[in-house]
C-alpha cells in the first residue's frame, strides 16, 4: 500500500479503512465490525446509514446545494432554525448556523460582546469558564477551554479565560459531598466575578455535562440553577455549550432543561446533524438579540458555508427522524440499563473507580486503587490502552481526561447512538468486558515484569 498523503491524528498509526455503516455498527474493509460505542465522537446520534437522512440530502441536492448567506437564505435554513426555535426553551428564538461546536461557541463569544457593545458596556470584555472543559480547538473557543493538555502548546495565543473549579463530584475540591456541600464550587464564580469585577465581564460558558475533559461530569442538582442566578445578580450572559448534550444525548433536547435553566445563549453541534453533515448553531435569546436588532442590525460573525441549504436539509431530516421514532423518550432508560451493566462489571473489575453521566453519555473514570481514588501512573498510559484494545475487539470507546488536575487521570466515554437497542446494550456490555479483562492482564504481565 503507497504512503498516504492524509494526516491523521497519529502519523505512526495505520488506521483502519471503514467501508459503511449501519446503525451501530461500522465495517472496514477488512469486514470487521466494530460496535460504534462512541456515536464517533458523541456525534452519530440516529446510528449510520439511516435512509431516510440520505434521501433528504438527494432532494436538497437537486434543488440547490450551495447558496451565500450575504446574498440568500433559503428553506432549509430557514425550517430548520423555526424547527429548533419549537423544540428549545421558550425564548431561545434566534439560530445563527455554524461548521463546527468549536465556531459555535466562538460564535457565541462573540455575540455576547456585541451585546454588550450594543447596550454602550464596553468594558464588558472578559469571559469566565471552568477547569477541565472543552469548548473547540479554534483559539477563541480553546482560550475558552480548561482542558490544560490541548491548551499546552498554544498558551502564548490563549487568553487565560479558564478559573473556577467543576462540579467535580468525585474528586470534590473542597472534599466535601452534596448536597451538604451546598454548592461551594457554584459559589467560587461569585468569588471569581469579585476579583475580576462584573463590569468587566461579558459572560460565563460550562458544559452542563463535561465532555472529553471530565469524562461526563454531571452538573449536581442546582449547580446550573445557582451559577445561572449568580449570572443575572451580576449583569453577567450565561452561555451553556451544549454541543455534545444537545439534541436529546443526555434524555432532552437541552441538558439544560432538565433543571428549568434557560441560557441566554447556547451552542449546539454534533447530534443536531447526527454525523450526517457538518452544521452547528449557536441559539440566541430574545433578551440577547433585542438591543443587537435596534442597535447595528447585523452580528459580526459568519463563515463561507454558514446556513448552507445541503447541511440545513440533512439536519432537518436527523431531528424530523428523531421526533417520528420518538428516539429521546426512550433515552434515560436505555442509560438505566447500561449504567446497571456498568455496576456488575464494576464489581469484577476493581479499576473501574467511577460511573457517572446523563442519559446515554455516561464516564468511566478508571484508577490505580478505588479505595484511595489513585490515579494510573501517568507512563501505564491507561486511557488508550483501554481505546485500543476496545477497539481490536470491536468497540469503539471514547476516550477522556479526567483527575483533579484534569491531566493525571483516566477515563472513558460510553455514548453510542440514541437508537441502540437493548440487546446491542448487552452486546456493548459484552464487548467492554473483554477489554477489561484484556486489560488486566495487561496490568498482570507489567506488574510480573517489574517484579
Amino acid at each position: 500500500m503507497m504512503d498516504s498523503s492524509l494526516i491523521k491524528p497519529d502519523l505512526h498509526y495505520t488506521y483502519p479503512v471503514i467501508d459503511y455503516g449501519k446503525g451501530v455498527y461500522l465495517y472496514d474493509k477488512e469486514g470487521k465490525d466494530y460496535l460504534d460505542a462512541a456515536s464517533g465522537a458523541v456525534t452519530v446520534n440516529i446510528g449510520h446509514g439511516v435512509n431516510e437522512v440520505k434521501d433528504a440530502m438527494i432532494k436538497q441536492a437537486e434543488k440547490v446545494s450551495f447558496v451565500y448567506r450575504s446574498q440568500f437564505s433559503s428553506e432549509a435554513a430557514e425550517s430548520l432554525a423555526n424547527k429548533i426555535n419549537s423544540l428549545t426553551s421558550k425564548g431561545l428564538t434566534y439560530s445563527f448556523f455554524v461548521n463546527s461546536g468549536s465556531e459555535a461557541t466562538e460564535t457565541a463569544m462573540k455575540i455576547a460582546l456585541q451585546y454588550w457593545q450594543e447596550k454602550g458596556q464596553p468594558k464588558k470584555t472578559k469571559l469566565v469558564s471552568r477547569w477541565m472543559s472543552y469548548h473547540g480547538i479554534t483559539l477563541g473557543a480553546l482560550s475558552m477551554s480548561g482542558h490544560s493538555i490541548r491548551r499546552n502548546r498554544f498558551v502564548s495565543l490563549l487568553e487565560s479565560y479558564p478559573s473556577v473549579s467543576p462540579p467535580y463530584c468525585y474528586r470534590c475540591p473542597y472534599n466535601q459531598t452534596h448536597p451538604s456541600c451546598a454548592l461551594k464550587c457554584a459559589d467560587e464564580l461569585q468569588s471569581m466575578i469579585r476579583k475580576i469585577g462584573a463590569e468587566n465581564i461579558a459572560a460565563f460558558i460550562c458544559e452542563p455535562v463535561i465532555g472529553a475533559a471530565g469524562a461526563a461530569i454531571s452538573s449536581p442538582d442546582g449547580y446550573l440553577t445557582k451559577v445561572k442566578q449568580i449570572c443575572e445578580d451580576n449583569d453577567i450572559l450565561f452561555i451553556a455549550d451544549e454541543v455534545m448534550t444537545g439534541m436529546g444525548r443526555t434524555g432532552s433536547i437541552l441538558a439544560c432543561e432538565q433543571e428549568g435553566v434557560v441560557p441566554d445563549l447556547v451552542a449546539l453541534g454534533k447530534g443536531l446533524s447526527g454525523g450526517y453533515t457538518p452544521i452547528a448553531a449557536t441559539l440566541v435569546s430574545d433578551k440577547v438579540m433585542e438591543p443587537i436588532k435596534k442597535g447595528s442590525g447585523s452580528i459580526m460573525s459568519g463563515h463561507t458555508f454558514s446556513a448552507n441549504p445541503l447541511s440545513c436539509a440533512t439536519s432537518l431530516a436527523v431531528i424530523d427522524y428523531i421526533e417520528k421514532h420518538n428516539i429521546i423518550s426512550q433515552v434515560e432508560q436505555k442509560g438505566e440499563h447500561i449504567r446497571n451493566g456498568l455496576l456488575k462489571l464494576q464489581k469484577i473489575h476493581h479499576f473501574i473507580g467511577d460511573i457517572r453521566g446523563k442519559g446515554l453519555l455516561i464516564g468511566i473514570e478508571c484508577v490505580s486503587s478505588a479505595a484511595t481514588k489513585t490515579p494510573f501512573a501517568r507512563h501505564i498510559d491507561a486511557t488508550n490502552k483501554i481505546v485500543s484494545i476496545a477497539q481490536q475487539n470491536g468497540l469503539l470507546l471514547y476516550p477522556a481526561q479526567a483527575g483533579i488536575d484534569g491531566v493525571i487521570g483516566d477515563a472513558f466515554i460510553i455514548s453510542p447512538p440514541l437508537t441502540i437497542t437493548y440487546e446491542e446494550i448487552d452486546e456493548l456490555l459484552l464487548r467492554l468486558n473483554q477489554t477489561l479483562l484484556d486489560f488486566q492482564t495487561l496490568l498482570n504481565h507489567a506488574q510480573s515484569q517489574s517484579e
